[in-house]
């Protein structure tokens, strides 16, 4: 197996927690310390830092020492890219399960009658 499958399955394993998409999206705006990303995600410090750990580990966030805080940032800007194409994606595919959804009967008679090239609705026979 390619180790870059390997590495890349363990950085979307990291990611697949909905917090640490959020983490993501609140370092893409620039570096921040755990108290900071504890009040915007209504969290408690430990939990954050618990998160944290698991993306440094992956290599998706690095630490920044200033003095007694600590900011966290994305390792590689290139990641909230990735993350909002996948966002992008799944915007897409909900919006069109939306439409199917409010879709009621007579549409989709009526657009299985155009796709035909019929313009009277089928009858059923007995």
């Amino acid at each position: 197996m390619d180790e870059v499958y390997r590495l890349q399955a363990d950085v979307l394993k990291t990611l697949s927690n909905p917090k640490r998409l959020e983490i993501v999206h609140l370092l893409a705006n620039g570096p921040c310390e755990v108290s900071k990303l504890a009040e915007d995600l209504g969290i408690t410090q430990p939990n954050v830092s618990q998160h944290l750990a698991v993306m440094r580990a992956a290599g998706v966030v690095e630490a920044e020492r200033d003095g007694r805080e600590v900011r966290y940032r994305l390792s590689d800007p290139e990641i909230i890219v990735a993350c909002e194409t996948m966002r992008g994606v799944l915007v897409r595919r909900l919006s069109r399960i939306s439409k199917a959804a409010s879709r009621t009967p007579a549409d989709v008679v009526a657009a299985r009658a155009s796709a035909s090239g019929s313009t009277t609705p089928p009858t059923h026979r007995s």
